[in-house]
């Protein structure tokens, strides 16, 4: 069985992700000719070190997108002589398909980098989707807990220092075990959370609008059909269209990274509006007669905004690296899954004799991490500079 050399290897590699270069050329091009009327983000490419977290993060994101175009085999095929096979390992004779396991092949003789690159698509959708719904559940209490304080604030502060008061993997590991999915805990708690969404945006829209009834209608309107037609399948799988819908684990999953990471989101909103509901600007909506959601809304949440992008960037690397934690355990999505906690823990008991089966999602998992800590130093740096 032949293999190519560590250089063809790495050119193969190359050309594999020449779809996710070319997007990555015209998006820093784009942006650096446009930066000054992109506003923060276009900040970012005045800072190197935000340059480079960009980087990072837009290359998975754009190896996620065109996954497709990428992979060199399917992530669950399986060829039986290839099994641990080194990376460059030529495939048997009569098989059809890309001549080669790039980066070569696990325990179970399937492609590591088609693995690889499959499992980024696999965390590059939960992890942001899961941060986004944390965030409109912080923001939606936060808010009013700042704005309003008194008991409800204690009452709201109380049971998010309670949830916090539990260490987060010992957390994520009871929300995602068998047992806590048999009592229905996760539904019901899905019940609860994705509703939020919903009424952020709808509150959103009745305050901007409020004035301009038709388009205030219009907006609310089509929140509530799309919106609830979308809870019923991610909550429930009750869709009947069959559009939304998500599998047991996968909700699980969800839902323990949207009831770990709000009561985060909403002390950090809850801190933010308690100062800047003293501002000049929030008085001078008040005496113009504007409701308090639209100060919360839309004089107090934008000028919050730098703070919470950069703590948005830091908690989705939070919850990558709690998603490979509970891969790692078995607790991931599925069992043959190629997210890359599931494919670290497979690979690693093999570790010093095959390592290449860790390493490639180790790596994987590390670069993104460590992309998006140096997006969120960039924006930090460019925001205080407001």
């Amino acid at each position: 069985m032949t293999h190519l050399s560590a250089s063809a290897v790495l050119g193969e590699l190359l050309y594999r992700f020449l779809p996710v270069w070319i997007a990555l050329f015209l998006t820093f091009a784009l942006s650096i000719a446009y930066k000054r009327r992109l506003g923060l983000y276009g900040r970012i490419f005045d800072s190197p070190i935000g340059m480079v977290g960009f980087f990072l993060v837009m290359f998975w994101a754009y190896a996620a997108i065109f996954a497709g175009m990428i992979m060199t085999h399917d992530p669950l095929e399986q060829v039986y002589r290839l099994k641990d096979a080194l990376p460059g390992t030529k495939m048997p004779a009569g098989t059809k398909g890309y001549p080669y396991y790039l980066l070569g092949g696990d325990h179970l003789a399937r492609d590591v980098f088609s693995r690889m690159v499959a499992g980024a698509r696999e965390v590059l959708i939960i992890a942001p989707a899961a941060t986004v719904f944390a965030y409109m559940v912080g923001i939606t209490l936060g808010l009013p807990a700042g704005y309003y304080a008194g008991r409800f604030d204690t009452v709201l502060s109380f049971v998010a220092n309670l949830v916090l008061a539990f260490p987060v993997i010992l957390l994520f590991y009871l929300l995602v075990t068998p047992a806590i999915r048999q009592v229905g805990i996760p539904v019901g708690l899905a019940a609860v959370l994705f509703l939020f969404p919903v009424i952020f945006l709808t509150i959103l829209w009745n305050s901007r609008y409020f004035t301009v009834p038709w388009k205030r209608n219009l907006y609310v309107g089509l929140t509530l059909v799309i919106g609830l037609w979308a809870y019923s399948g991610l909550a429930f799988n009750a869709d009947p269209l069959g559009v939304f819908a998500m599998d047991s684990n996968l909700l699980n999953v969800f839902v323990s990274v949207v009831f770990v990471n709000a009561p985060t989101v909403f002390r950090i909103v809850r801190g933010l509006t308690f100062d800047i509901k003293s501002r000049d600007y929030v008085a001078a909506a008040q005496t113009r007669g504007e409701g308090p959601w639209y100060i919360m809304l839309w004089e107090i949440l934008p000028n919050a905004r730098g703070p919470l992008i950069v703590d948005f960037c830091l908690r989705i690397g939070y919850t990558t690296i709690l998603l490979g934690t509970l891969g790692f355990f078995g607790l991931g999505v599925s069992p043959e899954s190629p997210d890359w906690g599931s494919t670290i823990n497979a690979g690693r008991k093999l570790l010093s004799i095959y390592p290449w089966p860790a390493v490639v999602p180790a790596v994987a998992l590390l670069s993104l991490v460590l992309g998006l800590n140096l997006l969120a130093d960039g924006l930090r740096e460019e925001s205080l500079r407001d």
